[in-house]
């Protein structure tokens, strides 16, 4: 039996359709779902009592449920989730002056391989379904609301464990729920996907009309270094995934992407990275996140240190590549991505 989580208005749609209902009928579900968060097809009293007979057959509320949490002193929430069938999986929610974000995993395990990342640590197992990709939102949604009813989840991150272009029908559904007006009415802006560079998935992306942002986890400025740091580069090397990024901006009617830098001591840090950086971008006009490395103990890396990383940044703006040095979250708990199911990966 399938989550009704899982389908997007579309998706319902044609079910309810093919089950003798009206289109109306979805919009009515998503209503009862996401307007007045109910938990039961009984609950939906404005619907026949035989058809919610027939929806209790074919369709449950099964959403993750939260089983570890770790809050941080600056206010960033990180939940180890659990899944239907035991496994399980990292959201995090943090505070910014704009409102409030989750990052979401779009995978069980991540099959990458990055070394600067724990989220390989644990092997790919599975793909997220929409329902456990949607559950992760709404536990903190519904926690925000809770505290206080003016408050709620504003923004949304795939960024977590997983590559989404890996799952891309699943996350696609995902956006489509969370982004629709009858759904959570997240604006699209509002909505990052963040790719480790697949660079099939990132021109299919640019056709779907969407306006979500895309995120490029570059972190290398050569394909020397990058084939160091993440062996997607062997696939997709610098040669293919450029080009992709500007048939991508065509495509999407002129919408930049933005490259996540992640700066590690000794590694890509240097003026001559930033020097390569700059000039490897330009044509993409895209914005530069650069990133404060989180230390994974298993790999060895070091955080840049600040002098560097105000260094890279100013060379970057002196290039007129328009860049931010992203604020620091969770550094007193594990906040890394895949570090805390990493550390309890036993289900201790």
């Amino acid at each position: 039996m399938t989550s009704i989580y899982s389908y997007s208005l579309e998706d319902l749609t044609k079910l309810m359709q093919a089950m003798g209902q009206s289109s109306y009928r979805s919009k009515q579900i998503f209503s009862w779902l996401y307007q007045k968060r109910v938990a039961s097809f009984d609950e939906m009293s404005d619907i026949a009592k035989g058809f919610r007979e027939r929806l209790k057959e074919n369709f449950n509320f099964y959403r993750p449920t939260m089983r570890l949490k770790q809050e941080s002193s600056d206010g960033t929430i990180k939940c180890l989730f659990r899944l239907e069938d035991g496994q399980e999986v990292e959201g995090v929610l943090m505070h910014y002056v704009y409102g409030y974000s989750v990052c979401v995993s779009s995978q069980v395990g991540c099959n990458m391989s990055c070394a600067f990342c724990a989220s390989g640590l644990l092997k790919k197992k599975r793909n997220l379904t929409p329902a456990e990709m949607l559950g992760q939102v709404l536990y903190f949604d519904e926690m925000l609301r809770a505290r206080d009813p003016s408050t709620h989840v504003t923004h949304v991150v795939v960024m977590g464990t997983g590559e989404p272009f890996d799952n891309y029908d699943n996350v696609l559904s995902f956006i489509r729920i969370i982004n629709s007006q009858f759904g959570l009415d997240i604006g699209a802006r509002h909505i990052t996907v963040s790719t480790c560079g697949v660079v099939p998935g990132i021109l299919k992306f640019g056709k779907e009309g969407l306006q979500v942002n895309l995120a490029i986890s570059l972190h290398a400025p050569t394909n020397e270094i990058r084939d160091q740091l993440m062996p997607i580069n062997h696939a997709y090397p610098l040669e293919q995934l450029i080009p992709a990024i500007i048939q991508y901006g065509k495509d999407s009617g002129g919408r930049r992407v933005t490259f996540e830098y992640i700066l590690i001591k000794d590694v890509n840090d240097t003026i001559d990275c930033a020097r390569q950086l700059a000039k490897l971008i330009a044509p993409t006009f895209g914005y530069v996140n650069l990133i404060p490395y989180n230390p994974v103990m298993e790999n060895g890396f070091e955080r840049s240190p600040d002098q560097n990383i105000e260094l890279f940044h100013n060379f970057l703006l002196q290039k007129h590549i328009k860049s931010t040095v992203r604020k620091e979250f969770g550094s007193d708990i594990d906040a890394a991505c895949g570090q805390l199911r990493a550390k309890h990966k036993d289900g201790n």
